[in-house]
């Protein structure tokens, strides 16, 4: 099923506005990947003159999110999501546009499988790489998220 990145942007502003105030925007999505891009600006940086780690998270956050939301949607089910833990490292300082790509979409799909079959709730990882413009990676986040039939 094809999401249109303009719907779920305006989700994002409707629903998590600070992510939308501070720039952060879908690219792209299937069920395999998704692309978050934030702009540094004045609006989102830190003292230093470069962008917010939390504008960072927001956006990282997203970019694993929004392909489990996908994955959901398309179970037809009524599921449960919730970041349960993270983790994040800082290698380079976030400056102009930051990309925020996910890769791990494919394990989804089996916990959703394991969370309908039998009612208990489902735990799985997935990273989410920041690069800048040059193509250095400036952060990478660990999301665990939790999916869990609704009763």
């Amino acid at each position: 099923m094809a999401v249109s990145t303009g719907k779920f942007n305006a989700f994002t502003f409707l629903k998590l506005p600070s992510a939308w105030w501070c720039g952060v925007r879908l690219k792209a999505i299937d069920n395999r990947k998704a692309v978050v891009t934030v702009r540094h600006r004045w609006f989102n940086q830190n003292p230093f003159n470069s962008l917010f780690w939390a504008v960072q998270g927001m956006a990282a956050e997203l970019a694993t999110g929004a392909m489990v939301t996908l994955q959901i949607r398309e179970t037809g089910k009524k599921i449960s999501m919730l970041v349960a833990n993270n983790n994040a490292n800082f290698s380079k300082k976030a400056t102009g546009k930051i990309t925020f790509t996910c890769e791990d979409g494919h394990l989804i799909k089996e916990a959703l499988d394991k969370t309908i079959a039998t009612g208990e709730g489902q735990t799985f990882w997935m990273k989410s790489v920041g690069v800048n413009e040059e193509g250095i990676v400036v952060s990478t986040f660990n999301f665990e998220w939790t999916v869990r039939v609704k009763s």
